[in-house]
């Protein structure tokens, strides 16, 4: 940071070099009152030397965001709480057009981009609305190429990809859209080869698998879309098991949450092409259904009311097949059942 004639410190008698690294030791959940003391502090705090700072000097907090619909759609912000190995709700963020259906919300980098959708009165929309958690604020972003209600997305290398739904014109059928939060554009492919019954996207080393079912027999298959050549090939349909659980990918690792019969918590072997189980867990403790999300080498199960349930993957044990965990009772009274977790970390 040079100063310049008539330039206005950070912190009065300090060089701001100084002054960055005294602000970005102040934790995340005071951030917002940062924020109100001047402009200049408000346009640090969004800047890109502020989170290289934090993150640099190990000072950058992951905080949950839980997606969960009641009369509308809501996010909790969740901050783990060290000294009582617990969360904390931080606050509640409720989208511009939280009254839909079918939207869809992925996360990318600092931002979570709430997608598409319908209502009673319109059909498919376009339209983007994106929350930075670094200004606490919604905005606009670049409509979609083709409206979409009820589609799936993923994040990876730094831009999102959808596809599916409903709203999709005889001109488009299996089109897919990839956003590029730079620049603020979409760009629209078509792909015979891609057929329109995806219903899961999962990021998973550079690459995007696909799980699929199939109209003729009602059957899951799986294939992955390499995003550096642009194009799709089949793998083992094994890993399409995951079709209507909730899945995190941890280190490059892919896990999922099997409810269907009791719940357990499944990993994805590589090198054998199957699944594995690493133990179940209580459902008086998880409150099915239930969404996943990981920080570092945690995986936390996030279930009805913001039940959680942490397994460490490291030291994980199992005690007559259940899984050794930590857990936290119900964070709300309501009986809130979580739709999606993304993390943000700042």
């Amino acid at each position: 940071m040079e100063s310049a004639p008539g330039h206005t410190p950070l912190i009065h008698g300090l060089p701001d070099e100084i002054a960055l690294i005294c602000l970005a030791r102040v934790p995340r959940r005071y951030h917002n009152v940062l924020r109100r003391v001047s402009k200049r502090w408000r346009a640090l705090l969004c800047s890109e030397e502020w989170h290289l700072c934090r993150k640099r000097n190990n000072l950058d907090e992951s905080w949950v965001y839980v997606i969960c619909r009641e009369a509308g759609i809501k996010c909790y912000v969740l901050a783990p709480d060290p000294s009582s190995r617990c969360f904390r709700i931080m606050h509640i963020i409720e989208p511009p057009c939280s009254g839909r259906k079918g939207v869809t919300i992925e996360a990318l980098d600092k931002r979570l981009f709430l997608l598409g959708g319908c209502s009673c009165v319109h059909d498919a929309m376009d339209e983007v609305y994106c929350y930075d958690a670094s200004s606490n604020r919604w905005s606009a972003a670049a409509p979609m190429p083709t409206a979409r209600c009820y589609f799936v997305s993923a994040s990876l290398n730094e831009k999102l990809y959808i596809t599916g739904g409903y709203g999709l014109t005889d001109k488009s059928p299996n089109s897919w859209d990839i956003y590029d939060p730079a620049t603020d554009s979409w760009c629209a492919h078509k792909n015979p080869m891609l057929t329109p019954d995806i219903v899961k996207f999962v990021a998973l080393d550079e690459e995007l698998v696909t799980i699929h079912r199939a109209a003729w027999n009602r059957l899951y298959f799986a294939g992955i879309y390499d995003p550096l050549v642009r194009t799709w090939r089949g793998m083992e349909n094994e890993i399409a098991l995951c079709c209507s659980s909730p899945t995190v990918v941890v280190d490059g690792t892919l896990y999922t949450l099997e409810q269907s019969m009791g719940t357990k918590l499944m990993r994805w072997q590589k090198d054998t092409k199957e699944w594995a189980t690493l133990g179940r867990l209580s459902d008086k403790v998880t409150k099915p259904p239930c969404a996943l999300v990981a920080i570092g080498r945690k995986i936390h199960v996030i279930g009805r009311g913001l039940s959680i349930v942490t397994v460490d993957v490291d030291i994980a044990a199992r005690v007559d097949g259940f899984l050794v965990t930590t857990s936290v009772g119900p964070l709300v009274e309501e009986d809130l059942t979580p739709e999606r977790c993304m993390v943000i970390t700042i």
